[in-house]
């Protein structure tokens, strides 16, 4: 089964710049290649990496483009 799930070309900017950007957390870039993974292809989140996700969204410590990348990976 084809993946529906796809990350939009803003969101991908995003994730890219994340990846490259030396001072983002490790949970970001984590975030961000999963973001990244469903941009093309038929890839899916894992289950593992929605619990990262879901616990960022509920959490306050986490940057606003961190959270959007959580977002990204959830919807």
């Amino acid at each position: 089964m084809a993946n529906s799930k796809k990350s939009s070309s803003s969101m991908a900017d995003l994730a890219s710049k994340t990846l490259r950007d030396t001072a983002a957390s490790n949970i970001a870039k984590r975030l961000a290649g999963s973001v990244l993974a469903q941009r093309d292809g038929d890839k899916q989140t894992g289950a593992k990496m929605e619990d990262v996700a879901s616990k960022v969204l509920r959490s306050d410590k986490y940057a606003d483009e961190t959270k959007a990348l959580a977002g990204s990976v959830m919807s």
